[in-house]
């Protein structure tokens, strides 16, 4: 297999592997890593890149985390047309306020252009193996030309200026054309939880695309608030009754990985996907939504396919939450179970 990173552009540490995928076809193992980084400042998130190979086109069918919570809060992993920096590692926080940034370090988002969301990881989660003949095409003439690695390390485990951090994915990657293409929708919400008491961020979006896709896989994303999250399908009948079908459903301080949906289903033009992120707290204080381990997100990911053609050009569905967004001011016939809290 010719090489998956054009070595001309390289810019983090990888090794290779070739071995055959039991479907007749080989994979290569392409490691992404951080490059000797020494994250010693509390909730550091750093960015660094990879450019794929422009000659030829690709499809990621596997992802294998080489990573522990003990140090890494979250990973995630984002195909970009253009990256946020040249450079072999930067501060790509998109807020501000919400970490610590190291002086010495540029600050930018992780893609300049075409951000895409391809992975994410949490709390020690396992390899995801896709669907056959399902694959992210990258590279070639696609719109993904480079892949960036994101770390949000923890706040409590820093390392000191003699050692050295290396946390990483491990790509399955092959050239032989995968028939259904790969795709990622991330729901999610902000708002507040007030001190001992329970709360609900909502989200909701209507697919407004000439495309019918097909979730397989799903991940959830809190904090240490977090109790339970529900992602919805649902459609609406000719007297304007929604009818709502389960996609996923998990507690989000289990491992953050992506688990297979609930229930299989089609989303179609014209229908709706939606999310819930349950809350309890026994703090003293209002968190709010950030970044920060002691701050809350809500978040619902979508790993999906297409029969034919490309991916969504939605890749998003976001809402403020409480107190300005909650489901029932545009969907009824919300299920009983989706509010129980646990």
């Amino acid at each position: 297999m010719e090489k998956f990173i054009n070595h001309r552009f390289f810019l983090v540490g990888f090794t290779f592997l070739t071995f055959s995928s039991g479907n007749g076809f080989e994979v290569e193992k392409s490691g992404l890593f951080m490059p000797n980084v020494h994250p010693n400042l509390p909730e550091m998130l750093l960015c660094s890149p990879m450019r794929i190979n422009f000659n030829k086109e690709y499809y990621i069918v596997g992802f294998e985390p080489k990573a522990s919570m003990d140090k890494i809060h979250h990973m995630v992993l984002y195909g970009c047309t253009k990256p946020g920096s040249n450079k072999p590692l930067w501060s790509c926080d998109d807020d501000a306020n919400s970490v610590i940034k190291d002086d010495d370090l540029d600050n930018t988002p992780p893609c300049e252009s075409g951000a895409q969301f391809l992975y994410a990881w949490a709390r020690n989660a396992t390899t995801l193996q896709l669907p056959p003949e399902v694959g992210f095409k990258v590279g070639g003439n696609s719109s993904i030309q480079y892949l960036v690695l994101q770390l949000h390390y923890s706040s409590n485990n820093h390392s000191s200026v003699d050692s050295s951090e290396h946390s990483g994915l491990v790509l399955h990657v092959t050239q032989q054309p995968m028939r259904k293409l790969a795709g990622q929708f991330a729901m999610g919400a902000g708002g507040e939880v007030h001190p001992h008491s329970t709360a609900r961020w909502e989200s909701a979006c209507e697919i407004k695309e000439n495309k019918t896709f097909h979730p397989f896989a799903f991940r959830v994303h809190t904090h240490r608030l977090g109790t339970v999250v529900r992602g919805y399908l649902v459609k609406t009948d000719d007297k304007g009754k929604h009818h709502w079908t389960l996609i996923g459903k998990k507690d989000p301080q289990k491992p953050h990985m992506f688990y297979p949906v609930n229930n299989n289903v089609s989303v179609s033009n014209g229908d709706t996907v939606a999310a819930r992120c349950s809350y309890r707290s026994n703090r003293n204080n209002i968190t709010v939504a950030g970044g920060n381990n002691d701050d809350e997100m809500c978040l619902f990911y979508m790993m999906y396919y297409v029969d034919e053609g490309a991916p969504l050009n939605m890749r998003y569905c976001f809402t403020k939450g409480p107190p300005s967004y909650y489901w029932d001011s545009e969907l009824n016939n919300i299920p009983a179970d989706a509010s129980t809290p646990e």
